[in-house]
């Protein structure tokens, strides 16, 4: 019997995964099988999100497009990226302070 890896997934690849079924004819086991992940967990982001786009009909406003989703999704890593490089330029003030120079990332 081979163990089982329990994976964590961000916010954005399920909500990503999930348009993958809802934008196209496709079906969950053929998307879940091109990601390589459960059909079942597919299928409950995929409500998941139906029932976010739901919700927010309700409230007049529009889900965000496709376009719009991969923007969102490109600012987020530039700000990660941005908070990497401000942890490492801490870390690198603060041996400059002490006089050692560190060599590497």
């Amino acid at each position: 019997m081979s163990s089982r890896k329990r994976r964590s997934y961000t916010a954005e690849y399920k909500v990503e995964a999930a348009h993958r079924v809802i934008d196209t004819a496709r079906t969950i086991a053929e998307v879940a099988r091109e990601l390589g992940i459960d059909p079942g967990m597919l299928s409950v982001w995929v409500k998941d999100e139906r029932r976010r786009a739901g919700a927010a009909e309700a409230l007049g406003d529009e889900p965000l497009s496709a376009s719009e989703r991969a923007e969102l999704q490109a600012l987020r890593r530039r700000v990660a990226d941005q908070d990497k490089d401000i942890a490492f330029l801490k870390k690198a003030s603060a041996y400059a302070a002490c006089g050692v120079i560190p060599t590497s990332a």
